[in-house]
């Protein structure tokens, strides 16, 4: 898509918005690719975009906000009236409603709940209440559950039924619950299609698995990888049924923490960062980590102050020093980009340092030494002194070494006690690389001062 096609997308439903055409506006949100869609909408004013939400009709509204990023979304719910911000939200599915209503201030969201149903609002509530990576905040409420006795004509008729009304309704299992709500069995509705329709789902279900409301994204992607079903039920300490967390909707948890990670591992901190957000917060996330790297430069600038008599010795050395440190920090980033995405799907625990410890300096040898015989050809080319070379060589083949054996099991040792890795991993890796790659090149280069000069 051109930057005029994009445009002129944008123009048209803002055009339509203004005109009040609705028919129009579905239709022309209908036409576009969601993405299209939502950066359609985010390149609007402000104005424009509360009159597109008010003119499309909710179900519309509601698919484009469910698209939009999360804190985007909530902008956008936001700048309207609460009578129009709960009429959408109404139509949104039960976990992107919490997810809304938990992004929004207290007195935005207090003033959409009072507008909605009670039993509705006071659902969304409870589910914003949980965080985003446990399963209460992942469930959906869109399920059919139903007592022992009834029939399982009756059941398939009810699953037929809430197909016809919602898209959003999860149709692969019902759940069976005791007189008392208490979660008994489950049924797989293909199942259900071929048994006599007179027999009654006690008799048809099969002893259900479940989970807790605060089972965490590891733990349900542990579970969901030992058993192969598309959805588990989460149950109250009574075995209530309160919801059915989806194994998609694990995995696209698990992406957008991945995500984040990687994010925060780059110095975007306090969320999902887009351009469309205020530029006083895009400017307060990014110094918040800008500041710490100034200290942690000054420290590792340091070490070069204690040799500056070397270096006012071996000139050509502040040539390769930047290299050096450039070189061990990007083999050190691969090795923490490999711990974070292992430890994101579970293929490490944070205790297994040793053995990744192991893999990593294995992997370290070899390409130090290729790195290093590498950079010390260039230095002796380029100077004309093989002793330079070998400095150089050296150092970047040992830094190399420190690099991914720091890359590779920090992350797992913050994990561990506790501290986000995305965040931390990255400035410890840099002090310590730029430090030791500083420190061994002008030691070395003290040492061998005479064949250098």
């Amino acid at each position: 898509m051109t930057i005029e096609t994009d445009r002129r997308s944008w123009e048209e439903l803002r055009e339509l918005a203004a005109t009040g055409d609705r028919e129009g506006l579905d239709a022309a949100i209908g036409a576009m690719e969601p993405d299209e869609a939502v950066r359609a909408i985010l390149r609007l004013e402000p104005e424009d975009q509360q009159a597109l939400l008010t003119t499309l009709s909710p179900p519309e509204a509601a698919d484009l906000i469910e698209d939009a990023p999360d804190e985007q979304a909530a902008d956008l719910i936001e700048q309207l009236a609460p009578q129009d911000a709960a009429a959408i939200v109404t139509e949104m599915q039960s976990d992107e409603q919490a997810d809304l209503i938990a992004d929004l201030g207290s007195t935005e969201a207090d003033a959409i709940l009072g507008e909605l149903q009670p039993e509705v609002a006071t659902e969304v509530r409870a589910m914003a209440d949980y965080d985003d990576d446990v399963a209460g905040g992942l469930m959906i409420t869109e399920y059919l559950a139903v007592g022992e006795d009834v029939t399982v004509g009756a059941t398939l008729d009810q699953l037929v039924t809430n197909a016809e009304d919602s898209d959003d309704h999860f149709s692969r299992y019902v759940y069976v619950l005791s007189g008392f709500g208490r979660l008994v069995g489950v049924a797989a509705a293909s199942e259900l299609a071929a048994a006599p329709r007179s027999k009654r789902m006690a008799d048809v279900m099969v002893a259900p698995l479940f989970t807790g409301a605060t089972t965490d994204l590891d733990e349900l992607r542990d579970f969901f990888e030992a058993h192969p079903i598309a959805a588990v039920p989460v149950v109250d300490q009574r075995a209530r049924l309160l919801g059915v967390t989806r194994r998609t909707a694990v995995l696209d948890a698990i992406a957008k923490r991945t995500e984040r990670e990687m994010l925060r591992m780059r110095g975007i901190v306090g969320g999902d960062e887009v351009r469309s957000l205020p530029t006083r917060t895009r400017s307060r996330r990014r110094l918040s980590w800008l500041s710490i790297n100034i200290v942690l430069n000054v420290i590792a600038a340091s070490v070069i102050a204690l040799y500056i008599d070397t270096l006012d010795q071996v000139i050509a050395l502040a040539v390769f020093l930047p290299i050096i440190s450039d070189m061990s920090g990007a083999s050190g980033n691969q090795a923490v980009a490999v711990s974070m995405r292992e430890l994101s799907i579970g293929l490490v625990k944070p205790y297994e340092v040793a053995r990744v410890w192991l893999k990593e300096i294995s992997v370290g040898l070899i390409n130090g030494v290729a790195l290093g015989v590498l950079i010390g050809l260039v230095a002796t080319l380029w100077d004309g002194n093989p002793w330079l070379g070998v400095v150089v060589g050296v150092t970047l083949a040992l830094n190399t070494l420190i690099a991914v054996s720091v890359g590779g099991t920090v992350p797992l040792m913050l994990k561990r006690f506790g501290v986000d890795p995305a965040v931390a991993s990255g400035p410890i890796l840099t002090t310590v690389t730029d430090i030791c790659g500083f420190f061994l090149a002008l030691s070395f280069a003290s040492l061998l001062l005479v064949q250098l000069t």
